[in-house]
C-alpha cells in the first residue's frame, strides 16, 4: 500500500511548511482509520501536536482540509513506457490505477464519498474526476494510439465510452463489490473486456 506522502515530516515542536504537512498527514490518518464522520479538527489538531486555532487558521472547515488532503495525497499516474502490446501496457495501466485507489488517500477518498452529504460529495467526486479519471483517461488514449500504430488495436476504439471502461469496472467493483483487484482480476479483466474492445 502506498504510504503517506508527508510520512516524513519532523516530529516535535512544527511550524510553517512542517505544521502543514503534519496536520495534513494527521488528517490523512484520521480520514484513514476513523473516516469522514469520525474525523473532527481537534483530532487532527491532537494528531499533528498543534492547537486547533492553527489548523482552523490553514482550513477554515473540514470539507476544506479533507479536499487538500486528498488532492495532495492521490498518487500521481505516471507516464507508461512500450511493452510492446496494448495488453502489457494496459496492464501497468491498470495496475497504478489500483494502487492509487488502494493508497491512503484513495481508500480515505472513498470512505468520504460513502459518508458526506450530497453538497460535500460533489466536491469530492470532481477530485476523483482531476485526480484519476482524467489522468487515467489521457493514458489510455495514449496507451490506445500507441496501439493504433503498431497494428494491435482497431482504429475505432477512440470513442469516449472506451476510456471510461477501465475506471468505471475498476471503482464499481472496489466501491460495491469489494474487490482488492490482484493482478490475476486485472488480467482478466483485460482478456475478457478490452481486448474484444479493442483487438483489431
Amino acid at each position: 500500500m502506498v504510504g503517506s506522502p508527508w510520512s516524513a515530516a519532523p516530529q516535535g515542536r512544527r511550524r510553517g511548511p512542517e505544521l502543514d504537512l503534519a496536520i495534513l498527514d494527521a488528517a490523512l490518518e484520521q480520514l484513514s482509520t476513523v473516516g469522514w464522520h469520525g474525523l473532527t479538527m481537534e483530532g487532527v489538531a491532537a494528531g499533528a501536536r498543534t492547537g486547533k486555532a492553527a489548523v482552523y487558521r490553514r482550513w477554515p472547515s473540514k470539507a476544506d482540509l479533507v479536499a487538500d488532503v486528498l488532492r495532495a495525497g492521490l498518487p500521481a499516474l505516471g507516464e507508461i513506457p512500450d511493452r510492446g502490446s496494448i495488453r502489457e501496457d494496459l496492464a501497468v495501466l491498470c495496475r497504478d490505477m489500483r494502487d492509487a485507489m488502494a493508497s491512503r488517500a484513495g481508500i480515505a477518498l472513498r470512505s468520504v464519498l460513502h459518508e458526506c452529504d450530497n453538497g460535500s460529495a460533489d466536491r469530492f467526486h470532481d477530485l476523483i474526476r482531476t485526480g484519476l479519471t482524467e489522468p487515467s483517461n489521457r493514458l489510455f488514449r495514449d496507451l490506445v494510439q500507441r496501439g493504433i500504430s503498431r497494428g494491435d488495436v482497431r482504429p475505432d476504439a477512440t470513442g469516449d465510452f472506451v476510456a471510461d471502461v477501465i475506471p468505471a469496472i475498476m471503482m464499481y467493483r472496489s466501491k460495491v463489490c469489494g474487490s482488492e483487484w490482484g493482478d490475476p482480476d486485472i488480467r482478466q479483466m483485460i482478456d475478457q473486456v478490452l481486448m474484444p474492445l479493442l483487438r483489431a
